[in-house]
């Protein structure tokens, strides 16, 4: 069965290996969205490239994906745990400004203009599903080691995003799903500073991480629409 997938954020470890284990069925065709491709576009993947922090390129892509038909998966994979040399704060006293507004621009306003653009074209009897990259860490009742603050409030704020979203959504279409993904540790440069006390077991490739993530999508209902889920299916609590 043809399936019409969006990816945005190719050019990221999950991003580009969800791109790679959809376009597996040929039956799909995969819109690959990112800055710049960082692999070669196939008869079933094409690339997309886009500004990110220019809305107008945010509307116009979104534009282009729907002149072949409406997307059955959308997946936003942008993120950031931290920004080049500077960590994520431990202390009260390390938050800065700078630092906070770049983190929030990453991992709440880019995924929540891509939902401003998009989600509003979506007919409104086809069914679809569309989910934008979290953190367990963002979950308030889960916070039992504090620190990370941007990171933290960041991920929380897309939850809040993602819940309110898909209120709207199912008013107008009761067969969308809008959910946070949590893909936990993966081995990335986003994840590279923190990989020495994750537990083999718990540190996914990439690969390993676009598999249990396309499971989740999959296996995933209009009922759990607002949601955020682990990697293994879990809903995490608010």
């Amino acid at each position: 069965m043809y399936k019409n997938i969006v990816i945005f954020g190719e050019n990221g470890a999950i991003g580009g290996a969800l791109c790679d284990h959809y376009a597996q069925n040929k039956d799909n065709h995969i819109f690959a969205v990112s800055r710049s491709a960082t692999s070669q576009a196939s008869k079933n993947r094409e690339h997309l490239q886009i500004d990110f922090n220019d809305e107008e390129s945010i509307q116009k892509c979104c534009s282009i994906i729907f002149k072949k038909s409406p997307p059955d998966t959308i997946i936003v994979t942008n993120g950031a745990l931290h920004i080049g040399e500077q960590l994520p704060e431990k202390s009260l006293k390390d938050i800065s400004r700078g630092y906070m507004v770049s983190i929030f621009d990453i991992n709440v306003i880019i995924p929540a203009l891509v939902m401003k653009h998009i989600l509003p074209m979506m007919p409104r009897d086809h069914s679809f599903k569309f989910a934008a990259l979290s953190a367990r860490v963002g979950s308030i009742s889960d916070n039992q080691l504090g620190g990370w603050y941007s990171y933290r409030a960041s991920k929380s704020a897309l939850n809040m995003m993602i819940k309110t979203a898909s209120i709207e959504c199912t008013r107008r279409n009761p067969k969308s799903v809008i959910v946070g993904l949590h893909p936990g540790t993966v081995s990335s440069d986003l994840s590279a500073p923190f990989q020495k006390n994750v537990a083999k077991d718990k540190l996914f490739t990439p690969q390993q991480s676009a598999q249990h993530l396309a499971e989740v999508v999959n296996d995933l209902i209009p009922e759990d629409t607002g949601n955020v889920f682990a990697w293994d299916g879990q809903r995490i609590e608010p």
